[in-house]
């Protein structure tokens, strides 16, 4: 049976319409697993018994032997630019955290794909945590339905950038994607994975029919300081990482998402600048810049605007460049900073 099993109950959250007919056995009509599916996807059921499109009976014997599978709250912070970042907890108590920020006209949601990080980058505060484990396709999924609830209608982007390498639990988060996309109903171009290079499965992810967007995080013009910052990149290297991207094969609307995180007097001179444009040279892409989020245990200083303005200036003349506005740093909720560090009440 292709259920997971937690405390001897099948968890819903994570399984496909074929998963739940199997689980849902010969004697209910097929036509009960698309229900359920929808209720658990596209309706954020928030318990079993609550869903009314099934019959009483089924409803009352889905709740006795199985788990909807949802995360529940630890902590939630709010920052003061109304980012929420949410601290949930997992059905082994390992926890994970997600991230909701709010800007005209849309929402952007962080979601995460591990228990922690095993990449090491020396700039970002998850790396201190280490792996602890991946999280499933459900796990995936349900930090998205936890944090949208009261969305409904509002436009939404969800972005693979929280705690994790996405490409590393690859199989769970494209069957995340093809959940997220065929029960929950958002658009894969609304889906974006950010990976820190892992070669090889860049170009499965390629294979894939239903996929997120691609993100790579460059943060460096040169292979001797992207080593230092990345120790992925030893096994990696960038001149094949930009191989890669060369040969992605891109949809006809999808163009590459390039970010780079500037470091102050590492990675931010106009020499820098120069050579990422030679690096992302004849690609469809564009560029994120980010301004380091310091935090505890980070050995790297935020380069002051100019420096970030001047750097952009040089990148833009060759392909868009734009800056990523730090959001949440009250609350340790930006771009690398999530750590489940837990503020004071």
């Amino acid at each position: 049976m292709w259920a997971v099993r937690l405390a001897n109950m099948a968890v819903l959250l994570g399984m496909e319409v074929e998963e739940i007919r199997e689980l849902l056995g010969p004697d209910q009509p097929a036509f009960r697993a698309r229900q359920v599916y929808e209720a658990v996807y596209r309706l954020k059921a928030a318990e079993l018994e609550s869903v009314s499109t099934l019959p009483l009976e089924l409803r009352r014997e889905l709740a006795a032997r199985h788990s909807l599978g949802l995360p529940t709250l630890e902590r939630r912070f709010d920052s003061v630019d109304g980012t929420r970042r949410y601290l949930l907890r997992l059905e082994d108590g390992k926890t994970v955290e997600t991230v909701l920020m709010t800007e005209e006209g849309r929402q952007t949601l962080c979601i995460s794909t591990q228990v922690g990080c095993p990449i090491g980058c020396t700039f970002c505060m998850t790396a201190l945590l280490g792996l602890e484990r991946d999280l499933t396709a459900g796990e995936i999924v349900g930090q998205a339905l936890y944090a949208t609830r009261s969305l409904e209608g509002q436009r939404l982007n969800i972005v693979m950038m929280g705690q994790g390498e996405p490409l590393l639990n690859l199989a769970n988060v494209l069957k995340a994607t093809r959940l997220l996309t065929s029960g929950a109903g958002i658009s894969p171009r609304r889906i974006t994975l950010s990976t820190a290079g892992i070669i090889p499965k860049i170009e499965e992810l390629g294979r894939a029919p239903v996929r997120p967007k691609l993100a790579v995080s460059l943060n460096a013009s040169t292979e001797e300081v992207r080593r230092e910052l990345m120790p992925i990149t030893r096994k990696y290297h960038l001149k094949d990482l930009l191989e890669a991207c060369r040969a992605y094969p891109l949809r006809p609307w999808e163009r590459l998402t390039f970010e780079y995180v500037l470091l102050k007097g590492v990675n931010d001179s106009d020499a820098d600048a120069r050579r990422l444009v030679k690096l992302v040279a004849n690609l469809k892409c564009k560029v994120n810049l980010i301004a380091l989020n310091p935090g505890p245990g980070i050995p790297f200083e935020t380069p002051p605007p100019e420096r970030v303005l001047a750097f952009q200036e040089i990148v833009r003349r060759a392909a868009p460049c734009f800056l990523r506005k730090p959001r949440g740093q009250d609350i340790f909720a930006a771009c690398g900073q999530l750590r489940a560090i837990r503020l004071s009440q």
